[in-house]
């Protein structure tokens, strides 16, 4: 079939000759690997199955309005079987008529080009082009039974055909050794070594994981926070139980008056916006003269449980705009939030604005979601059966691990950040790579219990922001109370925050004043967009009016980074120029240099 071209053997070895030393050395890997592989996943804990799949009654409701479309419409099934039996066993009968007749060459192939058949083999040889498009032709059967399905909710619907894509996903032929050519070619190049490495490497990541099979997507060796990522100069200036809050040291003679806070997400670190030099936000805007401060969250442990999202606004974002206001003895600021600490920046602002406090001079929301009536894709996450599996897991432990939430994200792009991370590890034996942002996505945090429940409950699935009002502090906070001169950020192909969510949101907030820019790529790559890299472009209009796909049509173009752009919007509204600013220059103790403690603890003790 082919495999055998371009086989490299071992030195001193004839063509074809087993190398007995080396396979006797795998052998023996092989058996220690073994056993190691049996301690590894003695160590697994049960997943309760509610964390694990959609509950039954989203398969009811699937095979409920199957049965009803076969009593109601049976020639339309009808139609469906025999079309893909019939494309089925004609594309059988063609192989096995040139297969009799010497003819090694596949039959015709009009399956569309999927980027995981690359491998040549997948169209010139018999085995492998038959198992290719057997494969396609079933996805295809399996997407149009889901797709013509009646009598399902719209909601409904998209979680079938979201989990059914997930099953078609699971069982691609590149997923499993016997059908894999690049695996089965790599095996024979190498003697068998990519195999031992491979389940080096399996083992490795269950270990790790204490039984759970978490594929390793980055050398973790490569990076050390504080060394080669999140290493821009700064120091710690405060400390409470929720957040160290970081200065950084200015690169230029002067700087901005206003100083500038930046609120990350608490699911994963800060450093996001700080990777390396070349691709650090916060090191960009320190060399605009913005007087940077920056927000490390704590990695909460069971001691958090009863943390909620009051506490996360009272003593995280009201404590962090106070101490800003303090160490730079300025009444006002400007502020950042991304992802879910801007829909919490939002609250935020809310509450201010019923307070009275007007100590934000502008607000910038980076992917953030303020109005959930469209969840996107992460929405056929956010039904009760996996809600109540959440909240079930959170009153018994305390927390919302952060195996839970990196996983439920990582399924949103399964063939990216699961199958083809599992091919080049498991099957090619290969090692993880080097990659800045994979190391990031794989430093995950924990979250409180109360406060994620809160969270998917209110926010999620109630949209209280956007329509009742959200309980908090005592108060109910809306969106329509968020008055400050704003900038958003959404991304084009966001699969977390749905630009489209994110400008509605955006639309229905008070303010006078509205920039919203969209970012061409996704959650992270979209905003870690450095003007160098000359990489994403992003889209503008002024007529925030208008719906979200009109906005998007009549919008400008600008080839490049928004970054500039937005760098404008916020020195106008950042002050006059005064000496620089440098950390401890208010009186204030130095707790420690940047990037702190917080960021590299796996949990807070």
């Amino acid at each position: 079939m082919g495999l055998d071209k371009g086989r490299t053997p071992g030195a001193g070895t004839e063509v074809g000759a087993p190398d007995l030393d080396k396979l006797n050395a795998n052998i023996a890997k092989i058996e220690a690997l073994s056993q190691r592989l049996g301690v590894a996943l003695a160590q697994r804990k049960p997943i309760p199955a509610s964390l694990q799949g959609p509950g039954q009654e989203l398969f009811v409701k699937a095979a409920a309005a199957y049965l009803s479309e076969m009593m109601n419409n049976p020639a339309r099934i009808v139609e469906h079987q025999v079309g893909h039996w019939g494309k089925t066993l004609k594309h059988y009968v063609d192989a096995q008529h040139r297969l009799a007749t010497g003819d090694l060459t596949p039959p015709p192939d009009e399956t569309p080009k999927d980027r995981r058949f690359a491998n040549p083999l997948w169209e010139s040889n018999p085995f492998f082009n038959f198992l290719k498009q057997q494969y396609l032709m079933n996805a295809e059967a399996i997407g149009t039974a889901v797709g013509d399905l009646e009598g399902l909710e719209a909601r409904d619907r998209r979680r079938v055909d979201y989990f059914a894509r997930q099953v078609i996903d699971m069982m691609s032929p590149t997923n499993f050794l016997a059908t894999n050519p690049d695996a089965l070619q790599h095996a024979i190049d190498t003697e068998g070594e990519s195999l031992v490495r491979g389940l080096e490497n399996l083992v490795r990541d269950l270990e790790e994981h204490q039984g759970e099979m978490v594929v390793s997507l980055v050398d973790k060796e490569a990076f050390e926070v504080g060394r080669n990522i999140g290493a821009t100069e700064g120091s710690v200036v405060f400390r409470n139980r929720m957040f160290e809050l970081i200065q950084y040291a200015p690169a230029t003679e002067t700087t901005y008056r206003t100083p500038l806070l930046i609120l990350p997400p608490w699911i994963n670190k800060f450093y996001i916006l700080d990777l390396r030099p070349q691709n650090s936000l916060i090191k960009w805007l320190v060399e605009q003269g913005h007087t940077v401060f920056v927000v490390s969250w704590v990695n909460p442990n069971e001691a958090y449980a009863e943390v909620g999202m009051d506490d996360y606004v009272e003593e995280g974002f009201l404590t962090a705009i106070a101490q800003v206001k303090a160490l730079t003895r300025e009444e006002k600021i400007n502020v950042v939030g991304y992802c879910i600490a801007g829909t919490t920046l939002a609250l935020t602002l809310a509450l201010m604005k019923q307070r009275g406090d007007r100590s934000v001079r502008s607000a910038t929301f980076f992917t953030a979601l303020t109005d959930f009536s469209d969840q996107g894709e992460v929405g056929v996450f956010l039904d009760d059966d996996f809600v109540d599996g959440i909240e079930a897991e959170a009153t018994r432990t305390g927390l919302m691990k952060s195996l839970f939430m990196s996983r439920t994200f990582s399924y949103l792009r399964a063939n990216d950040l699961i199958y083809q991370p599992a091919i080049r590890s498991y099957l090619m034996g290969e090692a993880p790579p080097a990659f800045d942002l994979l190391y990031w996505n794989a430093d995950a945090t924990n979250l409180p219990g109360r406060m994620a429940v809160g969270y998917l409950r209110g926010l999620c699935q109630r949209d209280e922001f956007a329509t009742t009002g959200f309980p908090l502090c005592g108060t109910k906070v809306h969106l329509s109370e968020v008055d400050v001169p704003l900038c958003a950020v959404g991304c084009e192909s966001d699969h977390i925050a749905a630009w489209m969510s994110s400008y509605n949101g955006i639309r229905q907030m008070g303010a006078r004043s509205k920039t919203f820019i969209l970012s061409e790529s996704g959650h992270i790559a979209g905003i870690i967009n450095p003007p160098s890299k000359k990489k994403y472009g992003h889209y503008t209009n002024d007529d925030l009016s208008l719906a979200p796909e009109a906005w998007k049509e009549t919008a400008t173009f600008h080839e490049g980074s928004w970054w500039p752009r937005w760098q404008g919007w916020l020195a106008k509204r950042s002050g006059k120029k005064i000496p620089a600013r440098q950390p401890g220059d208010s009186g204030a103790e130095i707790l420690g240099a940047a990037p702190g403690r917080y960021v590299t603890s796996q949990s807070s003790s």
